[in-house]
């Protein structure tokens, strides 16, 4: 008999997140043989026990899935949204697996998502100690003075946290092709943001706060994974290589 964490075994199945299944623990939606489970530090054999999630037996998906998406802006990154707005899910056509998204966009935002049936890779991506690099292009209002700036790649606080340090440029001196601007959006310049960690609405929360409200950002890469020419609302299956690829940086930055 192998005992694992229930939210560990739920991840694997492709149900959900482990940062979700975590939530559907403690909110009673879980049972092993029949029994509500809410600790956290429960463990079972999925091998052994019937394990339930709302009322759902969940098995372990017969093949393990990565999926890179081109995530549209007015789009939602969960699997349903009780609004009835459109989903990333709703955009995935001939999955045969259950998949869900590695983190998270917001609603306005838009670019590079992973999606995946594989619960360890899914934690490792998107919850190791210092987190891979994930890299936005962001346009704000406004042009921050160079100290603004400082202040936020030194890290920032916002509410209760302090952002880790980060790293931004102006898209132009780093050698980007920059997105086709006209006079007034030159005074809205772009800059590129890279990130180890992903708090809520970090990128906006940041550059709120200094004055200079964030109007588009888009994820370019993940690591070394990258959006390339990924027209929005597609998606494609991750190579061998990019999935060994991003597995190793992310255990690299653990």
């Amino acid at each position: 008999m192998t005992l694992e964490r229930l939210q560990k075994i739920i991840g694997r199945s492709g149900l959900a997140s482990r940062r979700h299944a975590e939530e559907l623990i403690v909110s009673g939606r879980v049972t092993v043989d029949g029994k509500v489970i809410r600790e956290l530090g429960s463990k079972a054999d999925d091998a052994a026990s019937q394990i339930r999630v709302d009322g759902k037996l969940i098995r372990p998906p017969k093949h393990l899935l990565y999926i890179a998406m081109n995530k549209p802006r007015e789009c939602v990154t969960t699997r349903s949204d009780p609004e009835h707005r459109q989903t990333v899910m709703d955009l995935l056509r001939g999955v045969p697996e259950r998949v869900y998204p590695v983190g998270r966009l917001d609603y306005h935002s838009e670019g590079l998502l992973l999606l995946t049936n594989d619960g360890d890779f899914a934690n490792s991506i998107a919850n190791s100690s210092i987190g891979v690099p994930k890299t936005y292009w962001v346009k704000v209002s406004g042009v921050p003075d160079e100290k603004k700036l400082e202040r936020l790649r030194a890290g920032i606080r916002l509410g209760r946290i302090r952002t880790r340090p980060a790293r931004i440029k102006l898209l132009s001196k780093v050698g980007r092709k920059l997105p086709p601007q006209s006079r007034e959006e030159s005074a809205n310049p772009w800059y590129e943001v890279v990130l180890q960690e992903g708090k809520q609405n970090q990128i906006r929360r940041m550059f709120e706060s200094v004055g200079n409200p964030v109007r588009k950002l888009k994820r370019v890469s993940i690591g070394s994974l990258s959006l390339g020419k990924l027209a929005p609302g597609a998606s494609r299956l991750l190579t061998q290589v990019e999935v060994r690829n991003l597995i190793k940086e992310s255990s690299s930055h653990e």
